[in-house]
């Protein structure tokens, strides 16, 4: 999963978070064997509910929880947060070329970080079979990274082969 990706050295470098909640990232990692990580993310969140570093200490504990619609909700606010980060307040389905475009001038990290956000968004929605919402935002991010770096295509084919659509291509002219 795409937020699995970041190295929290690298990504929150411009606003790392209070040692009280870096603290209790560390503490819920040392409980999750215990099933007792949740109090110390959430309390991480109540001290610091703008640090993108505590909303991916929260997605990747619902993820491997298999808390989908949780970590769904967690996406969705890091895709709001890291938008306002560079500058955008818009809803993802209006983002388009040119105010991404703007946005890496603003913050590469966070338009990259957003686009991963949405991405995983996508990838949840599919993974609790509500597949063409799935799709809608996968979609959203291959419109937006025409190279494909974030390498949505893939997740596209899966859910188009879901779907009873077997390429791409067939997807495009149905």
């Amino acid at each position: 999963m795409d937020l699995h990706d970041f190295d929290v050295n690298d990504l929150y470098f411009e606003s790392p978070p209070q040692a009280r909640v870096l603290g209790l990232i560390e503490q819920a990692a040392e409980a999750y064997g215990e099933g007792e990580a949740e109090p110390f993310l959430l309390e991480a969140q109540q001290l610091a509910p703008e640090n993108l570093m505590v909303h991916v200490a929260l997605y990747r504990f619902y993820y491997y929880q298999h808390r989908y619609a949780d970590a769904l909700t967690i996406a969705e606010g890091a895709i709001d947060l890291s938008g306002r980060m560079f500058g955008y307040r818009g809803h993802w389905r209006q983002m388009n070329l040119d105010i991404l475009a703007h946005g890496m001038i603003q913050s590469f990290s966070m338009v990259r970080f957003y686009l991963l956000a949405l991405k995983g968004s996508g990838y949840l929605q599919m993974r609790m079979g509500e597949i063409e919402s799935g799709i809608e935002r996968l979609e959203k991010v291959r419109e937006l990274d025409t190279a494909d770096r974030l390498n949505v295509a893939m997740l596209l084919e899966v859910a188009y082969n879901r779907m009873g659509i077997y390429s791409l291509s067939q997807r495009m002219s149905a």
